[in-house]
């Protein structure tokens, strides 16, 4: 009985600990969502051919202080820069017309994606409570590394830091928690 009821607590929380993860949307419901609810937007631009897009999701974004810091601050998208989802954004419906179903790497950049000015994957788009772009950041991100910006945008430090002298003292003040 004893080793059951071991064996049923160890399963209740394993499946607990793995089902932890980040709430996903799109753009449109994320955006929708900002109407009734303020809060900020966190988009992963990343392609299914992209390397560390994948070790993105399978390093960082499966981190738990990184999950809880999102659910609880933001609205998180996720965007296949080079899919065919349709995004409204500002009255203009953004499309992808120039993609080849069936092909294989890469495929052309979604309009939504360059009109962020996106260059390279992954990046992370952040965007203000009102639907306003705030600022892409491209590359990598572990936990620790992404963890800056979250904070800072999250409680907008980031208006303040208007020179790169801002910047650099932000980051040697900054004490992460990741």
């Amino acid at each position: 009985m004893k080793n059951n009821l071991l064996l049923l607590f160890l399963l209740i929380f394993t499946t607990s600990v793995t089902a932890q993860k980040i709430n996903w949307m799109t753009m449109n419901e994320a955006l929708a969502a900002q109407e009734t609810t303020p809060k900020k937007i966190i988009v992963d631009v990343y392609t299914h051919w992209c390397g560390p897009c994948k070790l993105m999701d399978k390093k960082t974004f499966t981190d738990k202080d990184v999950i809880d810091y999102i659910n609880d601050n933001y609205y998180a998208v996720k965007f296949n820069a080079e899919g065919t989802e349709e995004v409204t954004y500002q009255d203009f419906t953004y499309t992808n017309p120039n993609y080849q179903e069936g092909r294989k790497g890469r495929n052309s950049q979604h309009l939504f994606a360059h009109a962020l000015k996106v260059t390279g994957y992954p990046s992370l788009v952040f965007f203000e409570n009102d639907g306003k772009l705030i600022q892409a950041i491209p590359g990598y991100k572990t936990p620790e590394q992404l963890e800056i910006y979250l904070k800072m945008i999250a409680n907008d430090d980031y208006k303040k830091l208007t020179t790169a002298e801002a910047w650099q003292e932000y980051q040697k003040n900054f004490e992460g928690t990741f």
